[in-house]
């Protein structure tokens, strides 16, 4: 049996229904998907209690997960839904140009 492709998904997680389905779609496609934890945009029940330095902190640790993902993957997958990228995904793009992960983009119109 063939090793199965790792994938991470990245984009805004403004685009979470974007993540859920290409999270599905990579899947059915025999890909192992690494994708968000968590989303501070909608998780604000978990969140909302945080003070802003604790708030950062979280951030700063989950940005840092998300960069081990991509250090662990064959490839990334830029959801860059109606051709936006943000900084942080911008970030990991070059992070994972940088260490010579495949990228691939939702939309290739770029």
């Amino acid at each position: 049996m063939k090793k199965p492709t790792i994938v991470t998904l990245c984009g805004s997680t403004r685009f979470k229904d974007e993540f859920a389905k290409q999270q599905l779609n990579e899947t059915l496609n025999g890909k192992i998907v690494l994708t968000i934890g968590c989303n501070l945009r909608d998780d604000n029940e978990l969140f909302k209690n945080l003070l802003p330095e604790e708030l950062r902190k979280l951030k700063a640790i989950l940005d840092v997960l998300h960069f081990r993902k991509i250090m662990i993957s064959d490839e990334i997958l830029v959801l860059n839904v109606n051709n936006y990228i943000g900084e942080s995904t911008e970030r990991e793009i070059e992070f994972a140009n940088s260490i010579g992960v495949k990228i691939r983009y939702l939309l290739n119109e770029i």
